[in-house]
């Protein structure tokens, strides 16, 4: 049977190829290299758009790509946000970067949960979440634009986008829990190990 390549998964796979671009762009030993590093990370940003847009227009919204979008949106975010806190070295950004990407492995792990346990088989994005994922890119780019300097006004607001994003990222991952407590309770009540 012959499988037509959607142009939806090509964007989305383009957003996993930038990643190493992303990381090698932001250690080349130039000034520019944070501003390139930003421009890396807003391209991939533009594609998570632009890749749903295209699927939802085009009417090509595929067991994969619904797979692999959320896949490389987290892989984007994880390997900034570890390139930036290395570079900052600072638990002033280690811990909201801890707060997100410590999210994003309990809410897949929680939709893995549901999708084969629970009678709550999926869970939509929130409009916290859709909140929560543009503070989260904005203050990624402008972080990754300017560098470690703490006198940059515009560090600095990068640094409380990040943080509202990281309250955000809390509040959606209780939404999340909320809705599949009912099913979590109960199978605590049984006989069962859990793995």
């Amino acid at each position: 049977m012959k499988t037509r390549i959607s142009l939806p998964n090509i964007i989305t796979s383009l957003r996993i190829a930038l990643i190493p671009v992303l990381v090698i762009v932001f250690y080349l030993p130039f000034e520019w290299r944070y501003l390139a590093a930003a421009g890396v990370f807003t391209l991939a940003s533009i594609t998570d758009w632009l890749d749903g847009y295209l699927a939802r227009m085009l009417d090509e919204i595929t067991p994969f790509g619904a797979f692999l979008d959320p896949v490389a949106d987290k892989l984007v975010v994880a390997v900034a946000l570890v390139l930036l806190v290395e570079v900052h070295a600072s638990p002033a950004l280690a811990v909201p970067a801890l707060v997100i990407v410590g999210r994003e492995i309990v809410v897949s792990a929680l939709r893995e949960w549901m999708a084969e346990y629970s009678q709550r088989r999926s869970m939509a994005v929130s409009y916290v979440g859709k909140v929560k994922t543009a503070f989260q890119m904005v203050a990624i780019i402008i972080l990754l634009a300017n560098g470690p300097n703490l006198d940059n006004t515009f560090v600095i607001s990068g640094y409380i986008l990040l943080y509202a994003a990281a309250l955000l990222t809390l509040w959606s991952m209780y939404l999340y829990l909320k809705i599949a407590w009912p099913d979590l309770a109960s199978g605590m009540t049984k006989n069962d190990s859990g793995s």
